[in-house]
């Protein structure tokens, strides 16, 4: 299965979580081989954190676990694309119900379109 995906020069492939249900397009993540083969034998999302340099499974930290409900391989063989059960409704770190809230405005300005469900330091304990 693994030999199938094309990772780029840094061992990595994009990961796209979509909404099961809804269809929305709730984040995009890095997977290495580790974090692919994880995902597919724990039903649970787990990415490869760039920053940390590690292994994040979704949810370590703030509870809203992505459950793996099935996943897709491009034409190309280079993103993942993944419907999941997005548990707790918030999938960003900013306490939003995805990571696409900033909209582009007929003035090529960025505008916030979605609310936060819950604040950042309320998630994380940071309050």
């Amino acid at each position: 299965m693994l030999d199938a995906v094309v990772f780029n020069d840094a061992g990595l492939v994009p990961a796209i979580a979509q909404d099961e249900k809804s269809k929305a397009i709730l984040m995009v993540a890095w997977m290495n081989r580790e974090a692919l083969q994880e995902t597919v034998e724990t039903g649970r999302a787990v990415y490869f954190s760039r920053s940390r340099q590690k292994l994040w499974r979704k949810g370590e930290d703030s509870g809203h676990v992505q459950h793996v409900k099935e996943i897709r391989l491009d034409c190309d063989g280079d993103v993942i694309l993944m419907q999941i059960e997005q548990v707790g409704g918030i999938a960003c770190h900013t306490g939003r119900a995805h990571c696409f809230f900033r909209q582009l405005d007929e003035n090529n300005e960025w505008q916030t379109t979605e609310a936060v469900l819950k604040p950042p330091g309320e998630i994380y304990g940071t309050d």
